[in-house]
């Protein structure tokens, strides 16, 4: 899994950068991407990496399962 975290963007700016990401071909799929909250300024990075890489799964099952659905 790659990871892009974002801090100080705005909603709409971070929405912007993970479409550029998406529009450049960058393993879009395999990257997580995350905005900093004050809770996940004081982990260490290791541990951010590993809760991004849980959500990151989640996110990805949960999108396969409605793809499925989607095509019955």
């Amino acid at each position: 899994m790659k990871a892009v975290v974002l801090h100080g963007y705005t909603n709409e700016e971070a929405l912007l950068v993970m479409r550029a990401v998406k529009a450049l071909g960058l393993e879009a799929d395999n990257t997580a991407f995350a905005t900093t909250t004050p809770t996940s300024l004081g982990w260490k990075v290791e541990y951010l990496l590993e809760h991004l890489e849980e959500e990151h799964k989640a996110m990805r099952q949960r999108k396969l399962a409605q793809d499925r659905g989607a095509a019955r």
